[in-house]
């Protein structure tokens, strides 16, 4: 997962990270660079640049492919030319930034099992869907940053300038009911990953229930985090088999 992870980021720098001598052009030539370069790493099992290699190592050991790789490159490269979603694109962009790598990282969990591909059919719709609610809810606590800073709106039909209690409830209820189809497949997960994934899902669901809580035009301008003793408890519940 942390190997997963490292090279998510680094393609997620690439895309978000201001350079004052950069172009979309350099951006663009530097993402197509990193995605051949994991490609041909995935092939082979070896790269001169360390998180590359040690993704590879990790996709090769535990079975994450292309058709995983390619749909995440898709999204990073769509954040260079489009500001704005529709429901068609939206549902792609989540589906490569956000589906595909908990995916990747079930695929992890379940390295080794004899019955790795089999559980990995049962468990892979809660697994998009936990991604899913985890991408709407960074983009709900990012929606004036993302709209001011990178110029994106990632919502479709949702106006940051313009957004209200009524939709702040409707893209809630959205996140909420995929943290409930994800929580049926956490419970079948492998124990020695299962507590630490609903420590994330419960962190999560305790976000989204603040942010019912705080008035539409405040989420606008305040990102929203869970403070410690709350993080606290999230995980006494988890350690003692209550995190749901």
């Amino acid at each position: 997962v942390r190997n997963t992870s490292a090279l998510v980021r680094v393609a997620d720098e690439l895309v978000d990270a201001p350079r004052p001598d950069g172009s979309r052009a350099t951006q663009a030539r530097l993402l197509d660079a990193l995605e051949a370069e994991t490609a041909a790493a995935l092939r082979s099992g070896h790269s001169a640049n360390l998180v590359v290699h040690a993704f590879a190592r990790t996709a090769r050991s535990c079975g994450i492919g292309v058709e995983l790789l390619t749909p995440f490159f898709e999204s990073m490269r769509t954040d260079l030319f489009r500001t704005e979603h529709d429901h068609d694109s939206f549902a792609r962009y989540v589906h490569g930034s956000a589906e595909v790598v908990g995916l990747m990282c079930l695929r992890a969990f379940l390295a080794g099992r004899r019955d790795a591909d089999a559980a990995y059919d049962v468990l892979a719709p809660g697994a998009r869907r936990l991604g899913a609610a985890f991408q709407k809810i960074n983009f709900l606590r990012d929606l004036g940053a993302d709209a001011d800073g990178l110029g994106r709106r990632y919502f479709p039909g949702v106006a940051p300038d313009a957004f209200d209690d009524a939709a702040r409830a409707r893209l809630l209820d959205d996140i909420d009911a995929d943290l409930a189809v994800a929580a049926v497949a956490v419970e079948l997960l492998p124990p020695d990953s299962r507590r630490a994934v609903w420590l994330a899902h419960g962190l999560f669901a305790e976000l989204s229930r603040r942010m019912r809580r705080i008035p539409a035009a405040r989420l606008r301008r305040q990102r929203v985090r869970v403070p410690g003793p709350v993080k606290a408890r999230v995980l006494a519940n988890v350690l003692m088999g209550a995190a749901r």
